[in-house]
């Protein structure tokens, strides 16, 4: 079975690649931002995806509370289907803990709010929310986290989330995110599950967040990841022993190719020289900015804004977009335009949801929803 998906904050679609590729059908796409929404038209041409049935929207989201065009749109997948989906991942800089953390009254935090209000204004089959765990850890950000799913529930939706760490699913990177995941009462009846028993939240062990998770937590951290070690330019470091190799910068350096990758050779270059770069350790990210990545270990979440400079593990230069892109898990032949600024280049990859990520719960949705 083939859900029609509306995609909103699409940014360059590593969300929407999951779910594509899991065999849902991206209909309609909205981001804000025109470079991000460059770099996502590009990368479907490269992979030789077709183009949303509705096309592209490049605008505000909070247009579409009053534009008719996305009823209209909805209207007819509703004469078709009878099941069809919300994706996206409100910006999320205002629940950050090291962003702005402006809350539900930053420009940024009042997007979440919106698409909340969309959701319950069109009223899909179901929706995921993706955000920062600031949202759903940090005690005042938590109130707007459960005020929207109160406004949710009220609305027909009966929620499930969980905190995902991308390592779980074969990403080498740690990046934990709250996935919030909603299911009109009609449709889980229709699917054949007992509603008299569930009220606003799916019970415990429902939904199957584990089906298609890879490592569990435990494993990760009892693993023997090395700490640091001295840095030396295009060193040789043979791989410890009994670390998850899938989890490795390395790994995935080596599965992209990324010195022949198309973004290969775009990274940010100092200002001041390369002394800085020469003097921290392999695995040194114990610091905000200037972390240093180990080959042998996988990395702290790709965020690549706000003065957070990642390093190259045995290079003397910064990352560079190819080698962002393996982070995230993006397949080798996925690719951004080389003609986009190397600041949006970095920012549309530090936003994404790593792939593999988006790929397995993609996977759950559909395995709980048992094909109808």
């Amino acid at each position: 079975m083939s859900y029609p998906i509306f995609s909103f904050f699409s940014g360059s679609g590593f969300l929407d690649l999951g779910f594509e590729n899991s065999g849902f059908d991206v209909v309609y796409v909205n981001e804000i931002h025109t470079p991000f929404l460059k770099s996502y038209k590009h990368s479907r041409n490269m992979l030789k995806i077709e183009e949303p049935r509705f096309g592209y929207h490049n605008g505000d989201i909070t247009e579409l509370l009053e534009q008719e065009h996305l009823r209209a749109y909805i209207d007819i997948i509703k004469s078709e289907n009878s099941v069809f989906g919300f994706i996206g991942g409100p910006p999320c800089p205002d629940f950050s803990v090291g962003g702005k953390n402006r809350g539900r009254e930053g420009e940024n935090g009042k997007l979440s709010g919106t698409y909340v209000d969309l959701i319950c204004q069109h009223k899909p089959s179901f929706f995921l929310f993706e955000n920062v765990k600031g949202l759903w850890r940090t005690k005042r950000h938590r109130e707007f986290f459960e005020e929207m799913k109160s406004k949710l529930h009220a609305n027909g939706y009966v929620t499930t989330e969980r905190l995902i760490n991308s390592l779980e699913y074969g990403s080498a990177q740690h990046r934990e995110r709250i996935i919030l995941l909603g299911f009109r009462r009609e449709l889980l009846d229709q699917v054949g599950y007992n509603i008299e028993d569930i009220e606003a939240i799916l019970p415990n062990g429902l939904f199957p967040w584990e089906n298609h998770l890879k490592y569990s937590m435990e494993k990760i951290e009892n693993s023997p990841w090395p700490i640091v070690n001295e840095f030396e330019k295009d060193s040789v470091l043979p791989k410890p022993e009994g670390i998850i190799d899938e989890l490795t910068v390395e790994h995935w350096f080596r599965k992209n190719d990324v010195d022949n990758h198309p973004n290969s050779k775009q990274f940010f270059t100092p200002r001041a020289g390369l002394a800085k770069f020469l003097v921290i350790e392999e695995g040194d990210d114990s610091k905000k900015s200037y972390k240093r990545l180990h080959r042998w270990r996988f990395s702290p979440t790709a965020a690549y804004g706000n003065n957070e400079v990642h390093l190259h593990p045995y290079k003397a230069r910064r990352l560079t977009v190819a080698e962002a892109l393996a982070i995230q898990s993006l397949p080798q032949n996925f690719e951004i335009p080389t003609d986009i600024s190397l600041t949006d280049a970095f920012k549309t990859v530090g936003n994404g949801v790593p792939y593999l990520a988006s790929l397995g719960i993609a996977e759950t949705i559909k395995d709980f929803l048992g094909g109808y």
